[in-house]
């Protein structure tokens, strides 16, 4: 696999995880550390422009997705948006640096849309947490002992 088919991949599939819909890009990450494909750097870049990218889909999603509230199918009840919204409120912008953690970062950035957060800020909170994330991914893989 070339450098620039390995990054794609690695966007793709960190992309798809920053969404709602399930995935793994750590995985594909370290399988391409494993297999000797491309500079760590880019690697981490790959990843994180992807993940990025698709948190920044969900803060879109979230900007809109209350439109739909009254329709018999929208899966969020108001008592749960009403908990998330007041969570959201409590701990505020904050919260994005944890937009990596599995289970609760999706829903972070799909909040951060609904609660109206200037995308300036998000991206700069979102992209510190998962930067970092990626980055000790990749110092640990090079540094844990084999």
């Amino acid at each position: 696999m070339t450098v620039l088919a390995a990054c794609w991949l690695l966007f793709g599939s960190a992309f798809l995880s920053a969404t709602l819909l399930p995935g793994s890009s750590e995985a594909v990450l370290l399988g391409l550390l494993a297999g000797g494909t491309g500079q760590p750097a880019l690697l981490v870049t790959a990843a994180s422009l992807g993940n990025i990218a698709g948190a920044t889909v969900n803060w879109g999603m979230g900007r809109y997705i209350l439109i739909f509230k009254d329709r018999s199918w929208f899966p969020i009840k108001d008592a749960t948006n009403a908990r998330a919204q007041a969570w959201f409120a409590r701990y505020g912008i904050w919260s994005l640096l944890l937009s990596w953690v599995p289970i609760i970062g999706d829903p972070l950035t799909l909040m951060a849309g609904i609660m109206r957060v200037s995308i300036g800020p998000f991206l700069i909170f979102v992209a510190v947490g998962k930067v970092l994330r990626y980055a000790l991914i990749v110092l640990a893989w090079q540094y844990w002992p084999a």
